[in-house]
Parts: structure tokens; C-alpha cells; sequence
């Protein structure tokens, strides 16, 4: 690739003192091999960075941890009680409200992020029915509140069930 040989014309001529047949250095760079490698490239590019991204959309957790300080608002919290009772932040809402009051809180808020905390004597409709309620309520960015030391799936299960006796 690159610089060549090339034999010098010949007829006559010989001024400089170069010896008839002699060969000189190629002054001219031949870069079509360079571009045909460069688009080579850019095809296999083109082709696989659509292969790189993930197939399933995911919300990855936030943590405290990697949080910086900001003057951002308070977080908005919607928890769903035992008994079935709504509270936004501390405050008691009738079901029937809810979605009207939310409506008036996300107008004035401009993040579209909420806290679902739920108690886990909730069945799963309920909960489904409240996130229901915080989307219609213009709340599309839900999070949802859990404690520490849940299961793990039996990654630390022991291997051999014991037996009963």
C-alpha cells in the first residue's frame, strides 16, 4: 500500500547525472485502498451498533448513593395502607379524589417523578388500580418503594432440601 517504484522514462535527458533505468521513489500516495478499508469499516459500524443496544426497556433503580445534591422539588409520595387507604405525603385522600388532586399537584410541579410505597397486606390489583390512578393523575415516571432484604430468589438457597421427619 502507500509509496511505489517507479522506472524513469529513459529517452535522453540524462542532465542530472542518473544512470538510464535507474529507479526513483513514487512521489504520489495511493489512498483508495485507505478509503475502501475506511468504508468497510463504516459499514461494519453501521451494522452493529443497532446490535449493541438492549432488546428490553428497562427503568434502572436510582440510589442515594450515587445522588448529588440539587435544588430539585421534594419528592412526591402516594402510599396505599393495609386497610386500602390512600395518603399523599401525609395527607388523606379519598379514592375518588385522587386523581383530581394529582392532576392539580402535577400542574404545578414540573417533574413528572412519584413514590409509590404500598403495604404488602395490598393485593396486586389494588396496587395496579393506584398506578392507574397516578398516570391518569399526569404522574408517568413511577417508582416504587420496597425495603431491604427481600428474597433472593434462592441464590443463597442450600443445594439439598432437608428432610422431614
Amino acid at each position: 500500500m502507500g509509496a511505489g517504484v517507479m522506472k524513469s522514462g529513459g529517452g535522453g535527458g540524462n542532465r542530472r547525472g542518473r544512470r538510464r533505468g535507474r529507479a526513483q521513489p513514487m512521489a504520489e500516495i495511493n489512498i483508495t485502498p485507505f478509503v475502501d478499508v475506511m468504508l468497510v469499516l463504516l459499514i461494519i459500524f453501521m451494522v452493529a451498533a443497532p446490535l449493541m443496544t438492549v432488546g428490553i426497556p428497562v427503568e434502572l433503580p436510582q440510589t442515594a448513593a450515587s445522588a448529588l445534591p440539587s435544588d430539585e422539588e421534594e419528592p412526591l409520595t402516594v402510599t396505599v395502607t393495609a386497610e386500602g387507604g390512600l395518603l399523599i405525603q401525609t395527607t388523606e385522600v379519598p379514592q375518588g379524589e385522587l386523581i383530581t388532586r394529582l392532576q392539580a399537584i402535577a400542574a404545578e410541579r414540573s417533574s413528572n417523578r412519584i413514590f409509590l410505597r404500598a403495604d404488602g397486606a395490598n393485593a396486586w390489583d389494588r396496587v395496579a388500580e393506584v398506578m392507574g390512578a397516578l398516570n391518569a393523575g399526569g404522574f408517568s415516571n413511577i417508582g416504587l418503594v420496597t425495603d431491604v432484604g427481600g428474597s433472593d430468589f434462592g441464590a443463597g438457597a442450600p443445594t439439598a432440601l432437608p428432610s422431614g421427619g
